[in-house]
């Protein structure tokens, strides 16, 4: 199958000042990957938990080491040929993967002259059908420090049948890749994983190299500090909430309620706090740990809107993470029980279908919103998840809070008019440029992905780390994706995953927003960051939340 013939998808000629000037920006990088360099094998690796299955899953790559590059004459096992190598952009868009894809091609030009590097087209559906384009230096070039993954387009697809996994495996061989480059989350990660050891399982000299994506922020470990993408993405949503906070104070009569992308962790929440201080936030991991219900998250409003009454505030910004609701025990055994019918029974209009719920959860469904209730009964994702995105948590809690302050006018004890206001800030702060860090963190983790598949790795992912530092002192590596693993019983098999890094309630992050949200609930400390910015003071600034897990001041 020949390349799909496509040209470069952008011109240059339709960019803004601001585009044109990220566009000339030259990337600094790590001095480690300036001069010649050693790959240096670290311990043997383990598994994030259940090892002896990890073991079972993955017989050629468990246990593998995990590697850092270090000043000097390159050694091992190196590959000086040439290279041919396929990249893949995987799942959700995040700020910043122009700039791995453009890391690639400028390691494969400056380390290994005559390269090749090949995009495949709409993610990893592109590797099964061999969709793909060459990516020359022309272009490459309109996405340089540019947001989007228009540049060779994404998707969600896996590869996982053994069908997929030859197909693959063919597409490899046609191109005679030296390797691919999977720039993905934590599904896209545990894919790049399966596809290395299926490949070295069949002697193909192909090697899988990962790179962390999500704006999410949910896949990190020691080693891979950061997902590229977040700090881009909260910048974003930042500079929206502190509009909004505004607003709020220049009319003095709305209470803003702000749901935020991040399905399985609430990182974005709790940083966009950090850089804004607003009234209330929710975090979905505490109220996980306290067994919180909906009625204790919805009273816990309603009492800082009681208090702010008496200040003289009719108004305020309340932060939701998008996932809250698979966050309320209560409200997963309704998820779970309503999973179970909608695999077997047929949602009629008469609602018969809810005598099997048991008495709780009819409860429960029967108190939210009818909306609500309808977008719980929508069709699951492709791992039979719930699709949070469509459930409209922060109208859902307008309702639930107007509906107890009503109660409470009707006792006395609340007078003021309550009017709250629903956003829901997502697609937004996926493609903006990437700020100055994402741009720099990225184009080193491409660099880094580079010079792991020359060094002849595979079932790495491509890690840059001591972020509180210049970017000269960075340090570059490749951490055993197996390391990362643990598994889940799905359809009666154990399957790999990427272990989730979820907000940590004794982690620094979230410990400093607890030590301060007293206060921000009843003054009104609002902090406007305005603009992402690129040059200027706050420029390389980079989030909070990285910094205080780093143990850096923030």
């Amino acid at each position: 199958m020949a390349a799909t013939a496509v040209g470069p998808g952008r011109s240059t000629s339709s960019y803004s000042e601001v585009q044109h000037n990220r566009l000339i920006v030259s990337l600094p990088l790590p001095s480690v990957l300036k001069k010649p360099f050693s790959v240096i094998d670290g311990p043997p690796s383990s598994a994030a938990g259940n090892p002896g299955e990890i073991a079972k899953l993955f017989p050629k790559l468990f246990g593998q080491p995990s590697v850092s590059l270090l000043p000097g004459h390159t050694s091992g096992a190196a590959l000086d040929h040439t290279l041919k190598v396929g990249v893949v952009l995987s799942g959700g868009q995040a700020p910043g993967g122009h700039n791995v894809i453009s890391g690639i091609f400028d390691y494969l030009q400056e380390k290994t002259k005559n390269s090749t590097l090949y995009g495949f087209k709409g993610g990893p559906a592109g590797i099964m059908n061999c969709k793909y384009v060459e990516l020359t230096a022309d272009f490459v070039y309109p996405y340089r420090n540019q947001g989007g993954f228009d540049m060779i387009c994404s998707g969600r697809d896996k590869i996982e049948s053994d069908e997929q996994f030859n197909q693959a495996a063919e597409t490899a061989n046609k191109l005679d890749l030296d390797g691919i480059v999977v720039i993905g989350g934590d599904d896209s990660n545990t894919n790049a994983c399966l596809l290395a050891e299926n490949f070295r399982g069949k002697g193909l000299k192909t090697r899988v190299i990962g790179c962390p994506k999500t704006i999410d922020g949910d896949l990190k470990c020691k080693e891979v500090p950061t997902s590229f993408g977040f700090d881009t993405a909260c910048k974003i949503y930042a500079e929206m909430i502190g509009n909004v906070m505004i607003d709020a104070r220049s009319t003095g009569k709305y209470y803003h309620f702000v749901r935020l992308m991040g399905r399985a962790a609430s990182h974005i929440t709790l940083e966009c706090a950090l850089q804004t201080h607003p009234n209330i936030t929710i975090i979905g991991e505490e109220v996980a740990a306290q067994k919180q219900t909906l009625k204790s998250v919805t009273d816990y409003i309603v009492g800082v809107i009681c208090k702010r009454a008496k200040l003289g505030y009719n108004y305020g910004v309340i932060l939701i993470p998008e996932g809250l609701i698979d966050f309320i025990p209560e409200v997963q055994q309704l998820i779970a029980e309503l999973n179970e019918i909608l695999a077997h029974d047929v949602i009629d209009a008469a609602g018969s279908w809810k005598k099997k719920l048991k008495s709780q959860s009819r409860d429960l469904f029967e108190l939210l919103p009818q909306a609500i209730q309808e977008q719980l009964l929508l069709e699951r994702d492709p791992h039979g998840n719930v699709q949070v995105a469509k459930i409209e948590t922060e109208k859902m809690l307008i309702q639930m809070v107007e509906a107890e302050l009503e109660s409470k006018r009707k006792e006395g004890s609340y007078t003021k008019q309550f009017k709250g206001q629903s956003h829901f800030f997502g697609y937004e702060g996926r493609c903006g440029l990437p700020s100055n860090f994402d741009s720099n963190y990225c184009y080193a983790l491409g660099y880094g992905a580079g010079a792991l598949l020359q060094s002849g790795k595979t079932g790495l992912i491509s890690s840059v780390g001591n972020l509180k530092a210049p970017v000269e002192d960075w340090t570059v590596g490749g951490t055993a994706l197996t390391s990362l693993m643990d598994v889940e019983r799905r359809h009666g098999k154990f399957k790999p995953v990427i272990k989730k890094a979820m907000v940590e309630l004794e982690g620094a992050p979230f410990k400093k927003f607890a030590s301060l949200r007293e206060e921000w609930a009843l003054k009104n400390r609002y902090f406007s960051p305005g603009p992402l910015q690129f040059v200027g003071p706050t420029s390389n600034e980079t989030n909070h939340t990285l910094m205080l897990e780093l143990g850096a001041k923030a």
